[in-house]
């Protein structure tokens, strides 16, 4: 049974950092590509940062240069490391992992950026 279960979201000022983390479970980590999107309040859901096998990392134009997605493939952990946050960054972050047939989804964490 595939899990990912998110944290550590949070409350924090403008120009502050935040650290998150999924946990992944029932899955063949280490072999497959990783994503963070987020979703605010009346918008669609956005990709955010993906992370290849490799540790390779992409980013959203509205992210590079302040966002570092990383993983640790013994742990089955991927994380989003957020800095200079902004307002426009508050939303629920969900960690995704993709089959060709099924797209799997953490509950999300909630991030809110206050100016």
């Amino acid at each position: 049974q595939v899990q990912l279960v998110e944290s550590g979201g949070g409350l924090v000022q403008a120009g502050g950092s935040l650290r998150l983390s999924c946990a992944a479970s029932g899955i063949s980590f280490s072999t497959n590509v990783m994503h963070w999107y987020r979703q605010a309040p009346g918008k669609q859901r956005e990709l955010v940062a993906s992370i290849s096998s490799g540790g390779v990392g992409n980013y959203a134009d509205s992210v590079k240069g302040r966002f570092t997605i990383s993983r640790d493939n013994a742990k089955k952990t991927v994380y989003l490391q957020m800095n200079s946050l902004k307002p426009e960054d508050t939303a629920v972050y969900y960690c995704n992992y993709n089959t060709p047939w099924v797209a799997y989804w953490g509950q999300g964490t909630q991030v809110t950026v206050s100016s």
